[in-house]
């Protein structure tokens, strides 16, 4: 369930960083840039993974998520832990692969393999 404040049971961020999402596509490419397989999900702390759609074209519009409306703001900037989580280069090769952040327009239920669909 995505509330107000983002997804129940995540340290709720609020406002313009509420929801985090990263595209799947990206986890290779991040482990690519170290020598290794894709990266896993949960080491990169986004509270929602998608494939098949550019998140970097979706800045500043609203997408549907499930029941939930959501809009882009702002790039998922990796932090220092990327060195620690990823090892020697973590935090490069995250940079501009670390996915994007959402505030909640409409909040509402979301299921595994729901459809991230652009509104208008």
């Amino acid at each position: 369930m995505i509330s107000a404040d983002g997804l129940d049971g995540d340290r709720s961020r609020a406002g313009k960083r509420a929801v985090t999402l990263i595209q799947q596509e990206h986890l290779a490419a991040i482990g690519s840039y170290l020598g290794q397989g894709p990266v896993a999900p949960e080491i990169l702390r986004r509270n929602l993974v998608v494939s098949g759609i550019n998140l970097a074209a979706l800045k500043g519009r609203e997408v549907q998520v499930g029941e939930a409306i959501l809009r882009f703001t702002v790039i998922c900037a990796p932090c220092s832990r990327m060195e620690e989580a990823l090892g020697k280069g973590g935090y490069s090769a995250v940079r501009g692969h670390g996915g994007w952040c959402a505030e909640v327009v409409r909040p509402g239920r979301v299921r595994l393999r729901d459809a991230v669909r652009p509104i208008g």
